[in-house]
C-alpha cells in the first residue's frame, strides 16, 4: 500500500511539475514575445536537466507521467476539428494543395539527401536527414527499411519541429508569405506535429491547413521516398 501511495504521489508530482513548466513557459513567451521560449522546447530541456540532476531514470519518469501520454491521442484527433471546419475550402483547392505538397516533399527529400551525401558522404545519415520533415512513426519505419540511422532521424525530426515552431511563422512573414493557408501548409509539411501545434494558436485556418499538410505530406513521403532515395543512391 505504501509503495502504491508513493508511486501515486510521485506520478502527481511529475505530471504537475511538467504541466507547470509548460504553462510558465507559455505565459512568459506571450508576455515577453520571445519566440525562443517555445513551451514544448523549454519543458523538454527543463525535464532533461532535472532528470540528470536528480539521477532519475527516463523510464521511471515516463511511467509516472502516463496520464499525459494518454492525452496525446485525443490531442492529435482534436487537430482534425479545424480541418473539418474548413473542409469546403479544401475541397475546392485539393488538386493544387496536393500538387504543392508533392513538389515540396520531393524537393525536401532530394535536396537533403544530395547535400548530406556531398558534405558527409554517409548513406545512413543522408537517409536519416532526408526524412526529417515527416512525422516520427512514418520516418522511422522508412529509415529502418532503407538502413538509415534511426537515432539521427529522431533527433533531426525534433530539430525540424522546433525550428519550424520557433522561427517558422516569423520567417514566413519576413518573406511576405502572409496567407493563413500558405503559412499552414508550409509549417505542417516542414515541421509536422510540433509546428502544427504552435501555428494552431494563430487561427483555426492555420490549424486546418497545417494539419492537412502534415497528413498529406506523410502519405506522399511514405509512398515516394523509398523509390526516390533508392534511385538517388544509385546516382551517388
Amino acid at each position: 500500500m505504501d509503495v502504491s501511495i508513493s508511486q501515486l504521489l510521485y506520478s502527481v508530482l511529475a505530471i504537475s511539475a511538467t504541466v507547470s513548466v509548460y504553462q510558465l513557459a507559455a505565459v512568459l513567451q506571450n508576455k515577453l514575445d520571445a519566440i525562443w521560449l517555445q513551451p514544448m522546447l523549454v519543458t523538454i530541456v527543463a525535464t532533461i536537466t532535472i532528470l540528470i540532476w536528480q539521477d532519475i531514470a527516463f523510464n521511471q519518469y515516463f511511467n509516472s507521467t502516463w496520464g499525459l501520454n494518454a492525452l496525446l491521442e485525443p490531442a492529435v484527433v482534436a487537430l482534425g476539428f479545424p480541418l473539418y471546419q474548413h473542409l469546403e475550402k479544401v475541397k475546392k483547392q485539393w488538386k493544387s494543395i496536393v500538387l504543392v505538397l508533392f513538389l515540396g516533399t520531393l524537393f525536401a527529400i532530394v535536396s537533403s539527401f544530395l547535400i548530406t551525401m556531398l558534405l558527409v558522404a554517409d548513406y545512413s545519415i543522408a537517409v536519416a536527414l532526408s526524412l526529417k520533415s515527416v512525422t516520427t512513426p512514418i520516418a522511422i519505419a522508412i529509415v529502418e527499411q532503407l538502413n538509415g540511422n534511426v537515432a539521427i532521424t529522431a533527433f533531426a525530426i525534433i530539430l525540424a519541429g522546433f525550428f519550424g515552431a520557433i522561427i517558422g511563422p516569423k520567417w514566413l512573414i519576413f518573406i511576405k508569405v502572409t496567407s493563413p493557408k500558405a503559412q499552414g501548409l508550409a509549417i505542417g509539411s516542414a515541421s509536422h506535429a510540433i509546428g502544427t501545434t504552435t501555428i494552431s494558436n494563430i487561427s483555426y485556418e492555420h490549424a486546418a491547413f497545417s494539419s492537412l499538410a502534415l497528413i498529406v505530406s506523410a502519405v506522399i513521403t511514405a509512398i515516394i521516398s523509398p523509390f526516390i532515395i533508392s534511385f538517388l543512391a544509385l546516382l551517388v
